[in-house]
């Protein structure tokens, strides 16, 4: 079977609560809190088996801290257009750094940063 080479992320968070009430605002996904293990906090992304892309974590813990330098994770626009989801950033607690831009027969991507410090990506066909 091929795979894509992404299985999994996690997000770097401060504050657990404002971090999922900022992703669950933006992108309308609902998220998991799990229970917390060895001092690690996560609360996971919706996953659907069988389907296409990754999914992962929002993750607070001692070894991990928000970036705007590091890897940088696009999430899929479920509405199918990102301005729908780019339009609710600043009002979540974030900043657009990058308006949507066309990348051609790739559709567009935008970027922002999160109410944690961590600098996300949205991709859509339109």
């Amino acid at each position: 079977m091929k795979r894509n080479p992404v299985s999994w992320f996690e997000i770097p968070v401060t504050d657990m609560d404002r971090a999922m009430k900022f992703y669950q605002e933006v992108l309308g996904h609902e998220l998991a809190l799990q229970p917390e293990m060895e001092g690690m906090l996560m609360a996971w992304f919706p996953m659907e088996e069988k389907a296409e892309g990754a999914t992962g974590a929002l993750v607070k813990h001692d070894m991990y801290k928000p970036s705007m330098t590091g890897s940088l994770v696009y999430f899929t626009a479920m509405s199918g257009d990102l301005d729908n989801e780019l339009g609710k950033v600043e009002a979540a607690g974030g900043k657009v750094l990058m308006p949507k831009k066309d990348i051609g027969e790739y559709g567009f991507v935008a970027m922002f940063q999160d109410s944690e410090g961590n600098s996300v990506a949205l991709h859509s066909e339109k």
